[in-house]
């Protein structure tokens, strides 16, 4: 029989040891979602936190290494939603700005993490970039063309660009559109800008169609 190691099979009030950190790791989370989701980053600190979540420091340390591995932490799990949605929509463009809506709005706290406050913390806006082509590859398949093929990649960025402007002064109020509105628009967006992705046709001299 295996044997589970000692950490685990230590209980306490009916859970182990490794379901109390868990816990404990849960929480924090949580919390840091609730502060840099209502006040913004700035608010997220060891201390802050800690009080919020009515846990020592020593409880912190337990799971993060820092006030930055914490928030890191935080915007990998609201990524990996917005990721995760735009996966199981694929190719349907608007069941992917659906599903990419429903994490941002339905927790609006969660659309301040992945996309307000990277614009002012340098940890999420450098995280933000490693992840850029990740999400390029997602919009990509949206497109019905070649997800590897440079226009592909160029349209797609360039629709990121355009969607984070548009979802960003959506969150802030700044757009006079409700939710329907929006996903209309955004599903518009994304097929009439798909023939983007198509290479030019050649110019009759060889090489491709210029604008002058």
């Amino acid at each position: 029989m295996t044997q589970q190691p000692p950490a685990a099979r230590s209980t306490w009030a009916g859970t182990t040891l490794d379901a109390r950190r868990a816990a404990r790791r849960r929480t924090l989370l949580d919390t840091a979602l609730r502060l840099a989701g209502t006040e913004g980053c700035a608010a997220v600190t060891v201390r802050s936190t800690c009080r919020t979540a009515r846990l020592t420091d020593r409880y912190f340390y337990e799971s993060f290494a820092s006030r930055d591995a914490l928030l890191l932490a935080l915007y990998d799990e609201v990524a990996g939603e917005a990721l995760a949605a735009l996966r199981a929509a694929a190719p349907d463009a608007r069941a992917a700005v659906e599903g990419f809506l429903a994490v941002l709005a339905d927790d609006p706290r969660k659309g301040r993490v992945l996309l307000l406050e990277p614009l002012t913390d340098p940890v999420l806006g450098r995280r933000g970039s490693e992840l850029m082509p990740v999400f390029a590859d997602l919009v990509g398949a949206h497109l019905g063309v070649d997800p590897g093929a440079p226009h592909t990649r160029m349209t797609a960025t360039a629709i990121i660009g355009a969607l984070t402007s548009l979802f960003t002064r959506w969150l802030e109020g700044a757009l006079p559109a409700d939710r329907a509105e929006l996903t209309a628009y955004c599903v518009r967006l994304l097929t009439t800008t798909a023939e983007l992705a198509r290479p030019p046709d050649p110019a009759p001299g060889g090489g491709d169609v210029r604008v002058s």
